[in-house]
């Protein structure tokens, strides 16, 4: 009887033995699996973000995504200014829902010259790396007014990878690649040094480099000679490369962002989710902060 009962026990050991072989690894193919259906699912973010020039805030674009959001409805707002020891200070909320919304980095040295501009586009990448990680988002759309465009362009050349995340699509407002040097032939080191770095650009890239005209020479602060400088780095490198001049009304350097031809182009060209049902800015949202239901950066 008492062998009976040994048989009987090893039986079960045996049993139950086997039965955790089974279970281990579907165990974690479930979880694989499942982290991998939430990164799907947060990949379709595509964020719009936008970068301002020199001497402006987190607050520079509040005008036109005002106006933006009166055409192209249902996209919430972040805003973040990276700070000179590369922390971020976050304002704003992304809704839950939200799959296209903007998100606005400025910084706090936001001075002009060619050397804060390199550092500002360290800076960038650094909030780039963070918004990547907590959102888990692997496309998306930029754009930059004046010195944005600058960011922007040493942070493709320097910074950015294509392999992790993909930027379809850029447009430059206003940028001065050759600063506000009107004859094309002085070229600025700056011109130049993005000129030799240009072929680690994206080559599925498409850019659009808007130029205002208050008069024949520019926008009163960027000759339209160096906004067209940008071809020198763009043209046959990006898949491509389209600039567009506007005139008449808020054409100015500083009223750019918010001329409604220009308001026009982006909702057209980088906006593109016209209408999200559901989108409650006010309600459930992805705060980076770690309020309410969001998600804390680093997380």
């Amino acid at each position: 009887m008492i062998k009976k009962y040994w048989r009987l026990i090893l039986l079960a050991v045996v049993s139950l033995s086997l039965l955790a072989v089974v279970m281990v690894p579907a165990i974690d193919w479930m979880t694989s699996n499942v982290k991998s259906a939430e990164v799907v699912h947060n990949s379709r973010m595509q964020p719009v973000i936008l970068i301002p020039g020199s001497s402006a805030s987190q607050e520079r674009f509040n005008t036109l995504i005002t106006m933006l959001n009166k055409q192209t409805t249902g996209h919430s707002l972040l805003k973040i200014t990276v700070q000179t020891d590369g922390t971020l200070k976050y304002s704003g909320q992304i809704a839950r829902n939200d799959n296209e919304p903007y998100i606005v980095v400025a910084f706090e040295n936001n001075k002009d010259g060619y050397a804060n501009i390199k550092k500002q586009a360290k800076w960038f990448s650094i909030a780039f790396k963070q918004l990547a990680k907590t959102y888990q988002f692997n496309r998306f759309r930029g754009i930059g007014h004046s010195n944005g465009g600058l960011i922007y362009t040493l942070f493709l050349e320097k910074y950015f990878d294509p392999k992790d995340v993909t930027l379809s699509r850029l447009m430059t407002i206003g940028t001065p690649y050759n600063l506000e040097e009107s004859n094309i032939e002085n070229r600025t080191q700056m011109l130049s040094d993005m000129i030799s770095a240009r072929k680690a650009l994206p080559t599925n890239l498409t850019v659009y480099s808007i130029a205002g005209t208050e008069n024949l020479d520019g926008d009163g602060t960027v000759p339209i000679s160096s906004v067209e400088a940008g071809k020198y780095i763009f043209q046959n490198q990006v898949k491509h490369y389209t600039q567009i001049t506007v005139s008449g009304d808020d054409a100015s350097h500083s009223d750019l962002p918010q001329n409604q031809q220009i308001v026009s182009l982006i909702s057209q060209y980088i906006v593109s989710t016209p209408n999200q049902r559901g989108v409650q800015p006010n309600g459930n949202t992805r705060q980076p902060n770690g309020a309410g239901v969001g998600r804390t950066p680093g997380d």
